[in-house]
């Protein structure tokens, strides 16, 4: 079948976790409470950031664009994972995988673009903290998000429309829960060697070029700490970055861990399994880091959700 030509019945069958229908109901709500509490653990953080002036700062300003991107991360692929469940069903349209291919792809760069720009932040906070409100201007920031943006949504819509130069053949299945794009490329019928050059080299330069910066940025801040000599003027410059740093290390031990699973094994449950750590368990996690080791954050939900009508 041929790329664009008679797509209007054309579908792909996404595999579930499970085919034993006793498990299905059980995964459901699994899913469900997970999705459920990423989506409130999220929402807090990025109603506390706009509701209380104390946190109208450049840290808090990336903080909230990350929850907002992990909430669209989490809904390119959990609802509709929830929806086949309910019907029955494993079909998704053409024209619905590539969009969510999209779109994953987009959050994707972004949680990992964010991440560098938040490490760029802590980096001037705590190595340039009398210039940090000069440097860290509000053009800055919005420059960064906005480059940000820009860069993933190139980068997405590249992978997507090479996609759709590939011919298929209808009522594929898909080995696994959402359509990835590599699990895409390798069931299509024509030839995909420029896709997977292009996967290679987007994972270089999109996946070491901003690790290398947040390597760089942290190690520049631990030598700036190292400097410091008093114990709790170390602490303090620790625990500003600690939260981001713990973020990072889940978000990159996942997508690490996604990658070998791909690579050491043909298992579509294998690799699905680590796509739900890197697509769902981070983005529900992220906002319980920042909020359990962050004073302010706590106070400020505390005052938002308590506060009279």
């Amino acid at each position: 079948m041929e790329p664009g030509n008679n797509t209007q019945n054309f579908k792909f069958l996404l595999l579930r976790f499970s085919e034993a229908p006793e498990l299905q109901r059980l995964i459901f709500w699994i899913f469900l409470s997970m999705y459920l509490i990423t989506m409130f653990g999220n929402q807090v953080i990025i109603l506390a950031v706009c509701s209380d002036p104390q946190f109208h700062t450049p840290m808090y300003f990336f903080l909230s664009n990350l929850s907002f991107v992990d909430i669209c991360l989490t809904s390119t692929t959990i609802p509709k994972m929830l929806m086949n469940i309910q019907t029955e069903s494993k079909a998704i349209t053409y024209e619905g995988c590539i969009t969510q291919m999209y779109f994953y792809i987009l959050f994707a760069a972004l949680d990992d673009f964010l991440l560098t720009v938040m490490a760029y932040d802590r980096f001037v906070a705590i190595c340039y903290p009398l210039h940090y409100m000069v440097i860290m201007s509000p053009r800055l920031c919005g420059r960064l998000c906005l480059v940000s943006w820009v860069v993933s949504a190139m980068y997405s819509l590249l992978h997507s429309l090479m996609v759709l130069r590939l011919s298929f053949c209808p009522d594929l299945e898909i080995p696994h829960f959402f359509c990835e794009l590599y699990q895409v490329i390798q069931l299509a019928s024509s030839d995909t060697f420029l896709n997977n050059m292009m996967i290679y080299l987007a994972t270089f330069l999109l996946g070491v070029g901003p690790f290398a910066g947040i390597v760089y940025s942290y190690s520049k801040i631990v030598s700036c700490i190292c400097r410091i000599s008093s114990a709790r003027g170390k602490s303090k410059a620790f625990s500003t970055c600690a939260s981001h740093l713990s973020v990072v290390s889940l978000f990159y031990c996942t997508s690490l861990g996604l990658y070998l699973s791909s690579a050491a094994t043909h298992s579509s449950h294998s690799n699905a399994i680590a796509s739900v750590m890197y697509t769902v368990v981070t983005p529900m996690l992220n906002p319980f880091i920042y909020s359990l080791r962050n004073s302010n954050i706590k106070r400020a939900v505390k005052s938002f959700y308590l506060k009279p009508c």
